[in-house]
């Protein structure tokens, strides 16, 4: 299954060894990000070192592994479907159109998340995590 992954996956699979992980390194899924995650994830990584017990050592490490797991896709890519993407996801949450342009712009099964702003648009499949359970 080829999903695009928002960030809040991430940010779970960083902070817990969790379901969220486990997704994250299952040969089951070939998961998609855009390069914004990657900078969402430095933007927040203090506030996620404080709910984890590890080392900035530690976790710089396993973020490293977990997007090693992902397939960063560059901006590049997405740009011909971002005015597609701002048109259904903008007036919802503006931080999330480049997740929608990625699934737009590549075949895949839709996006995870389990964010409730993506069940407000109806263009993509959204999948949430307790839906990718099955699949493990």
């Amino acid at each position: 299954m080829i999903l695009v992954v928002d960030t809040n996956r991430i940010i779970a699979a960083l902070v817990k060894d969790s379901v969220s992980r486990k997704i994250i390194y299952s040969d089951k899924f070939l998961l998609l990000a855009p390069s914004f995650a990657k900078t969402e994830l430095e933007d927040n990584k203090s506030d996620i070192l404080k709910k984890t017990e590890l080392t900035k050592d530690a976790f710089d490490n396993l973020m490293a592994l977990i997007l090693n797991s992902l397939y960063v896709v560059d901006d590049s890519i997405l740009k011909y479907k971002f005015e597609e993407a701002k048109q259904i996801m903008d007036k919802i949450d503006p931080n999330d159109t480049s997740f929608i342009a990625l699934a737009l712009a590549l075949e895949n099964d839709g996006i995870w998340s389990d964010d409730n702003d993506f069940q407000r648009q109806k263009t993509i499949k959204i999948w949430k995590t307790k839906d990718l359970i099955q699949y493990l």
